[in-house]
């Protein structure tokens, strides 16, 4: 009785050590994940705003030499 509750501890401590390791690598993969997307999502609104600026200077550049009020 005594070795078959030895191993019966050992197979709990097992599971438990397995399950605690899985919610961990499940915990850090979400983690990665949401801040690859926030990364993601802060990168695409920069560039699209670099974009935009750079588009309305050029456009202005080009409608005042335009226009002639560069000499």
């Amino acid at each position: 009785m005594a070795v078959w509750l030895q191993y019966s501890l050992v197979v709990v401590v097992v599971v438990v050590v397995v399950v605690v390791v899985v919610v961990v690598v499940v915990v850090v993969v979400v983690v990665v994940v949401v801040v690859v997307v926030v990364v993601v999502k802060v990168v695409v609104v920069v560039v699209v705003v670099v974009v935009v600026v750079v588009v309305v200077v050029v456009v202005v550049v080009a409608v005042v030499v335009e226009v002639g009020l560069v000499p």
